[in-house]
């Protein structure tokens, strides 16, 4: 097993970032071009599309192996993001259940990604 080191920590959550980023406008796109009011242009669910590609290459570039604990380490920042980007982009407001929810996830996430891990031999 590779060491954590301050690079890849960073290259971790970056990329955790920017797939929640891509994932979350994705869908927004296409939230907002069919359940929108009024609803909005056609090419914004071309964009919604191009964003989730993009979102599901970027687990590719992952300084982590374990496709099952990328993804699940994946949901707790997915859950922040998606508050954060509601309230930036949709005037979303959050109250004290989400705030308490989004950080339990989030120390919970971290605590799968960075607990010391002592694989043996196969």
């Amino acid at each position: 097993m590779t060491a954590w080191t301050s690079g890849r920590v960073s290259a971790a959550i970056a990329l955790f970032v920017l797939a929640g980023f891509l994932e979350i406008t994705g869908c927004y796109l296409f939230w907002v071009s069919f359940r929108g009011t009024p609803r909005k242009h056609w090419a914004l669910s071309v964009a919604g599309a191009v964003s989730l590609a993009a979102y599901g290459a970027v687990f590719l570039a992952m300084p982590m192996s374990d496709f099952g604990r990328i993804m699940a380490v994946y949901g707790g920042f997915f859950i922040c993001l998606s508050y954060a980007f509601g309230a930036a982009v949709d005037g979303f407001v959050m109250d004290a259940g989400d705030w308490i929810g989004a950080s339990v996830a989030l120390v919970g996430v971290l605590s799968a990604m960075f607990w010391p891990r002592h694989h043996s031999p196969s």
